[in-house]
């Protein structure tokens, strides 16, 4: 049966309190769409955030004939990966064993718990969403001992605030500093990984300066889209570079 949606666009299959927020009303929303959404939950959520999702398989999305790509459901499955990455401190490897046992969305079917917290974090859930950890917390969270985060700051890979505190970027460069020294690479071969991504955010503040000051008000508010766009264009063609080197695994 197809589904009905009353006016004002809200279908009534809508979980409660999730919003289809941008979505077109053919079903099919485009990424831009998606991240839209998405970033009324999870600000720093860029299109480079989905596809990297979209690249782990843990969503599927299938174009439509209209070129839209994503469902609802599949908005609906990445609330809730990026609420196990964000809540939970859990890693993709876990959130993919949540969602093999989950429906199509990612909900949970009866009888299947939640996703198991990981050993190192406290047993009982945190009484609000964890959006900034402590140090301690930083640590348990990465699987990361003093001296390593000592060694990330002191390299500029990342850095608290000033009440001692660390954001979700933060904590995303933290989980992907262990992830890359895994493999063997240490703070200060990051070094200019870390200046470069500086430099390249420099430049996009200062092509995008020119239209945050304009006189009118509504291109202002293009900057800070602007700037996602071309963050996002330049993430993909470092990953472009990176696979065009001679040897890689993308050949």
């Amino acid at each position: 049966m197809p589904h009905h949606t009353p006016p004002g666009g809200v279908r009534e299959d809508t979980a409660p309190g999730e919003s289809t927020g941008h979505g077109p009303a053919d079903g099919q929303w485009s990424i831009g769409a998606v991240v839209e959404t998405l970033r009324e939950e999870f600000p720093e959520v860029t299109a480079s955030t989905v596809r990297f999702l979209e690249a782990e398989g843990l969503v599927e999305p299938v174009r439509s004939a209209t070129g839209g790509r994503f469902r609802a459901e599949d908005v609906t499955r990445l609330r809730h990966v990026l609420r196990m990455q964000r809540d939970h401190c859990l890693p993709l490897a876990a959130i993919r064993r949540h969602l093999e046992a989950a429906g199509e969305d990612g909900t949970p079917p009866a009888g299947v718990p939640g996703p198991v917290r990981r050993t190192e974090e406290p047993e009982a859930p945190p009484p609000a969403p964890v959006v900034r950890m402590g140090r301690g917390q930083l640590l348990r969270a990465v699987g990361a001992q003093e001296s390593e985060l000592a060694e990330w700051e002191e390299y500029g890979l990342l850095g608290a605030a000033e009440d001692g505190s660390y954001g979700p970027t933060e904590i995303t460069v933290a989980r992907l500093v262990v992830e890359l020294g895994r493999h063997g690479l240490e703070a200060r071969h990051l070094r200019a990984l870390k200046a470069g991504a500086d430099r390249q955010r420099d430049l996009v503040e200062r092509l995008v300066a020119p239209v945050r000051q304009h006189p009118d008000a509504r291109t202002r508010e293009l900057a800070d889209s602007t700037a996602r766009d071309l963050a996002d264009l330049s993430a993909r063609l470092y990953q472009a570079f990176v696979g065009a080197s001679p040897g890689t695994l993308g050949d």
